[in-house]
């Protein structure tokens, strides 16, 4: 068995960690922080502890959901089969899966939704079918964005803004006219079309650093940063970290695509036109019980998310793609969350805002944008491999992506030294 090193200790980084320790390998894992999950993650604020951002995921995660029970911490995610979108004014509308097999588990529930109108759900049925009948025939879905499909489809305003647009930015953390279409039809085939259950949100029950609290059989080194790979011979010969050099026979690289080509200048990789794309977490605390419903999706306005983490009072919300707050001041923030929320709550208005903390994650995730030639696992150095959910995991910035290719990389780990 071979002596494997991992640099990063976020999602990806865990993932094939994990998985290369399951298969009889001596593992380190190097973190430059004290805890693991990357931007996954939770911390200390006063007295609470919070999420940076509220990070969910759907069943049909099949990785995720594995390394979920690899940490022994399934049982902290509580799904939800039920979507409930709001209104400004507080009108709401549920979707879930009904009795019908998929693809149609959705459409007693999807006719009765009554922020859309007839003419929006006609189109949007009718985008339905083409992703299905398309989504491996077209050739151009990287090449062109979802907005750019959507047009060509005839979908109407209604439904770009309040069901396409409402699902994909929150799922991908980019706007429509900026994602390669191949995101979006990933998401809507696998979340909503291709199984009945592979919509339902699991939420963690617990702070999310205490899902990756430990990892069985990985060394675990915290505060220890992998400052670069050396070369010689055209090999990875060893790692510096934290000043001095440390050997092994594998190396695995799970750092943010921004970090490697000073970890790693000899890749050569190129990421000109990469960018990054910003989420926003809002946590709010308020004297009393503003809302009963566990999660919602709130239409037409900055906010997109709102997760009640505590008996309605306490309160996140989140905005993915979030370019238009990252300069605005968190005192701005906190002022347009509270506001936008009193327009689906009304008793915001007569509660008293406790306290409140803004998170912006400006480099949350990359840009899932059209074009991108995104790295495989394997490198030219036959034992240094990448992880990371900017690899070529077949899936965008999501934790799903982000675990996805941590287990490609120790697949080609495990062909590399048969």
């Amino acid at each position: 068995m071979a002596r494997i090193l991992v640099a990063g200790g976020g999602l990806a980084g865990l993932a094939s960690a994990v998985a290369l320790a399951d298969r009889g390998h001596e593992v380190d894992l190097h973190e430059a922080r004290a805890f693991l999950g990357g931007r996954a993650t939770s911390y200390q604020h006063q007295e609470e502890t919070i999420d940076n951002c509220q990070h969910v995921l759907l069943r049909c995660c099949d990785n995720l959901l594995d390394l979920y029970r690899r940490l022994g911490v399934a049982d902290r995610i509580e799904f939800h089969r039920e979507f409930y979108f709001v209104e400004p004014g507080g009108r709401i509308s549920t979707l879930k899966a009904g009795m019908l097999p998929a693809p149609l588990h959705f459409s007693g529930a999807f006719a009765g939704l009554r922020f859309l109108t007839l003419a929006d759900k006609i189109a949007i049925a009718r985008a339905m079918l083409a992703i299905r009948r398309e989504r491996e025939s077209r050739l151009d879905l990287d090449r062109i964005t979802m907005l750019d499909w959507l047009r060509e489809k005839r979908q109407t305003p209604g439904a770009i803004e309040r069901f396409w647009r409402q699902v994909l930015v929150s799922a991908i953390n980019e706007e429509l006219d900026r994602m390669a279409a191949s995101h979006g039809f990933q998401v809507f085939w696998l979340g909503f079309l291709a199984s009945s259950e592979g919509s339902e949100m699991g939420v963690p029950r617990v702070p999310l650093a205490e899902l990756y609290s430990r990892a069985p059989k990985v060394r675990v080194h915290y505060r220890s940063t992998v400052e670069k790979f050396v070369e010689e011979d055209g090999r990875i010969a060893a790692a510096l970290i934290n000043g001095e050099r440390t050997t092994a026979d594998v190396y695995v690289s799970a750092v943010p695509y921004e970090r490697v080509a000073a970890l790693a200048p000899g890749l050569g990789l190129d990421f000109t036109g990469w960018e990054h794309s910003p989420i926003t977490g809002i946590h709010l605390w308020f004297d009393r019980e503003i809302t009963t419903l566990p999660h919602a999706t709130l239409l037409d306005r900055t906010i997109q998310w709102m997760f009640n983490k505590d008996r309605g009072r306490y309160i996140q919300l989140v905005v993915s793609a979030s370019r238009n707050l990252n300069e605005m001041a968190r005192a701005e923030v906190i002022r347009l969350a509270a506001s936008e929320l009193a327009e689906f709550f009304p008793v915001v208005r007569e509660a008293k805002l406790d306290k409140a903390h803004v998170v912006k994650e400006i480099r949350a995730t990359f840009s899932a944008k059209p074009g991108l030639h995104r790295p495989k696992a394997a490198t030219r150095f036959p034992n240094l491999f990448l992880a990371g959910d900017w690899t070529d995991s077949g899936w965008p910035a999501t934790m799903e992506g982000a675990v996805r290719s941590g287990y490609q990389a120790a697949d080609a780990v495990s062909t590399q030294i048969k």
